[in-house]
């Protein structure tokens, strides 16, 4: 397993943007898929986006589609989450997971960073 901190969550008005970082510990950080989730009051966990081990095969959720993006740098064992034209709907506490690529389920999460978009 990888050890996940995640940085750069805030306040911030509608249309505006946020990047988040998640730094992972461990010498095999290439081998994991990353996923960005959410989850916002009253409401279930929702994946937001995920990126392959080398960067090139990503997913984002419908609802992000061409304001989000999630890259990765492997030299500095991080993951981001460029997050553009922000709606109050975003509001929510994000969080980093990491996965082997050879296994379904995300094992370890980082411990979330709250981001709030104001009207």
């Amino acid at each position: 397993q990888v050890q996940l901190v995640e940085s750069g969550g805030g306040l911030v008005q509608a249309g505006g943007s946020l990047r988040l970082s998640c730094a992972a510990s461990g010498r095999t950080f290439s081998s994991y898929f990353l996923a960005w989730f959410r989850q916002a009051p009253g409401k279930e966990r929702e994946i937001v986006a995920h990126i392959s081990g080398s960067g090139l095969g990503t997913y984002y959720t419908d609802s992000v589609k061409g304001r989000f993006t999630i890259s990765r740098d492997n030299a500095k064992n991080t993951v981001y989450l460029q997050m553009n034209n922000l709606k109050p709907e975003d509001t929510a506490v994000y969080f980093c997971a990491a996965r082997p690529w050879n296994r379904s389920e995300y094992a370890s999460w980082g411990q979330g960073t709250q981001v709030t978009v104001s009207s």
